[in-house]
């Protein structure tokens, strides 16, 4: 199959974007308008409001979590999910280099150094066994603490990331880092509404974040939220994100160094519309998926599934090429066609800022980054 076939029926599938067909785009319909409307004539549209508390009671309903807390976008997420955990300056976080660069930035905003460890092929998200491998090899335990034997850092958190929305081998992770001694932050920025046996992502760590930016399944326009069980750190996380502000009617007494990352009360009246017709979306969503893998079954590309145990998002659908070659083909003449495709992201151990930064063989993460595209997602017309 060549790449002209592919357009073809991408084009067929969304007949009704004749000027170019995009990546990803939201739903917006008369219940966003309504809600943030409400928000307008109430003139609360800042980090005041009842769609705030609203959000997080609904996410922490639809997730399964204890406590939601909201913040602007994905990346104060991690980082305020990273502080709240203790992460200081000099240590170090595993991670997978597979991933959005906001990973490794939160990480390196509380002045620790990211590891990178190897992804599975089929998931995508971070290996368990190069992450034993890893640990095996190089780390030991010392009053209670992870610490890298060569560097001799401590090792004060792991964040895997569910990457397009699928989920990573979430359980077999924790289960690692539990005897390591080491917590665990979801990066689940792209999985909402996705399920690893039975439970959604994000909750089976310490804490998990979400983002709402305008290209996720849901949206605030921005926005992101933390997700924990342990309501001592939701309570932390809510008040570093409010400017670390002590309760009093008038007086503004801050005790810490806190944060300006509280969503405000319009992005968060626009997110309630959009929670309420989340699962009406992944539908959609899980539609088009089915589309693709009867399209692509019968030719050598691999469409990307969930594995057993799981339920995806299908955020952003994701197909491997046999070759390099053939996905910079494909890139090309998409492009030429205004078809909304991309590759994979730059590994994040090649860029400038870490590639000092330790890291493992990366041979699963190099392999995919050459070969896979991530192709129109949108759920409209599914």
């Amino acid at each position: 199959m060549n790449s002209k076939d592919i357009i073809l029926f991408i084009k067929k599938t969304f007949p009704h974007k004749e000027n170019g067909i995009p990546l990803h785009e939201p739903i917006i319909s008369s219940l966003e308008q309504k809600y943030v409307q409400n928000c307008l004539d109430s003139t609360f549209v800042s980090s005041v409001g009842p769609f705030v508390d609203l959000v997080e009671n609904k996410i922490s309903e639809y997730c399964g979590a204890k406590r939601s807390v909201a913040v602007v976008n994905g990346t104060s997420a991690l980082h305020i999910a990273l502080e709240s955990l203790d992460v200081n300056k000099g240590e170090e976080v595993i991670t997978q280099s597979l991933s959005f660069v906001a990973t490794s930035n939160a990480i390196n905003y509380c002045g620790a150094s990211p590891i990178f460890i190897d992804v599975d092929l089929d998931t995508m998200g971070m290996s368990p066994t190069a992450l034993l491998n890893f640990l095996n090899l190089n780390a030991e335990i010392q009053n209670n603490h992870c610490i890298n034997k060569l560097s001799g850092k401590k090792i004060s958190a792991c964040v895997p990331m569910h990457t397009f929305g699928f989920p990573a081998r979430i359980d077999e992770i924790c289960s690692i880092c539990k005897n390591w001694k080491i917590p665990v932050i979801e990066d689940a920025a792209e999985a909402i509404g996705s399920y690893y046996k039975g439970k959604h992502l994000g909750t089976f760590g310490d804490a998990g974040i979400f983002s709402f930016n305008g290209n996720k399944i849901i949206t605030a326009g921005g926005g992101g939220a933390v997700v924990t069980n342990d309501s001592l750190l939701a309570d932390r996380i809510k008040h570093l994100t409010t400017t670390a502000k002590t309760v009093h009617p008038y007086k503004y007494h801050h005790d810490q160094l806190g944060y300006n990352y509280r969503m405000p009360n319009i992005n968060a009246a626009l997110l309630c519309a959009q929670l309420e017709n989340l699962n009406k979306f992944i539908e959609k969503k899980r539609n088009l998926a089915f589309k693709y893998r009867k399209f692509f079954e019968s030719t050598e590309i691999d469409f990307k599934w969930e594995n057993e145990n799981s339920r995806a998002n299908f955020w952003l659908n994701c197909i491997q090429f046999k070759s390099k070659e053939e996905r910079n083909q494909f890139i090309i003449e998409s492009n030429q066609q205004h078809i909304g495709i991309r590759p994979a992201w730059e590994l994040l151990h090649t860029l400038p800022m870490y590639k000092d930064c330790m890291k493992d063989s990366q041979k699963n993460a190099l392999f995919l980054q050459e070969r896979i595209v991530n192709i129109p997602s949108s759920a409209i017309n599914a």
